[in-house]
């Protein structure tokens, strides 16, 4: 009679044992191409984030007036330009409150402050005489048009453009870093020093970004000159706030604009 063909004790132990190695590999092999996916994933979003603060900034510092950026190192700080046009004459005489000048294209208008050259002024202090006027309303026409200070306000200009340029800005706009977050600012005004009297919520704080190093933001400007623009260069550094990895990014912009 022959015997029934079965596993044995041992057998089926060593069975067991076996298959809980292939498993354990299989899920470690598992594990650790996810995690791999996963970390990938972290680093082309940060870099994806870079990308964007760094074209959001270079975008907006390409629009400022280039003797109106300044920083702290820790904020930066500038002055956007509206529209530019030339001038024909300056303002003049017992109360200056107007001026001519060359229409702006496609029969646009502009409000907001004048600035004339401003190269070796502080643009942000609007006292007369000075390279920053009151706020002031350009209309639209063709070929010329009068420029006129709001409100019967009058002001002297300390300087004239070599090219006879003059810029029609907007209020001034700040960038700086709290915590992992970056902020821009916007509708503060005037001040003297950078980063005085920011708002501290929405709209008027908006967030640029987020995922920042802390206190890992830093620029640093070269002021303008008659030969070349301004240049501004800033560092920041994300991070992932799961595995700590971090990612360095460094821009640096040149402002180029005439006097």
């Amino acid at each position: 009679m022959r015997r029934s063909a079965g596993f044995t004790l041992t057998e089926l132990v060593m069975v067991i044992v076996l298959l809980g190695i292939v498993a354990t590999v299989s899920v470690q092999f598992v594990a650790l191409s996810t995690r791999g996916a996963i970390d990938l994933s972290a680093r082309q979003q940060r870099s994806m984030t870079g990308v964007v603060i760094s074209e959001q900034i270079s975008r907006q510092l390409r629009e400022a007036l280039p003797t109106s950026v300044r920083t702290n190192g820790d904020c930066i700080e500038w002055i956007p330009i509206e529209a530019a046009s030339n001038y024909l004459d300056l303002p003049s005489g017992p109360t200056p409150d107007s001026f001519n000048a060359v229409a702006l294209p496609a029969n646009r208008s502009a409000t907001g402050r004048i600035v004339v050259y401003g190269y070796g002024s502080d643009v942000y202090d609007i006292s007369s005489p000075g390279p920053t006027s009151p706020l002031a309303t350009m209309p639209a026409g063709n070929p010329e048009v009068t420029v006129t200070f709001d409100g019967g306000a009058t002001h002297r200009f300390s300087a004239k453009s070599p090219e006879k340029r003059f810029y029609v800005v907007g209020d001034p706009v700040t960038l700086c870093q709290s915590g992992q977050w970056l902020y821009r600012y916007r509708n503060y005004g005037i001040n003297a020093t950078i980063a005085t009297s920011l708002p501290s919520t929405f709209p008027d704080r908006e967030v640029l970004a987020a995922g920042l190093a802390a206190n890992s933001l830093n620029f640093e400007v070269t002021p303008p000159s008659l030969q070349r623009g301004a240049v501004v260069s800033f560092d920041v550094t994300l991070e992932d706030a799961d595995s700590g990895e971090t990612t360095a990014i460094s821009q640096e912009v040149q402002i180029r604009n005439v006097p």
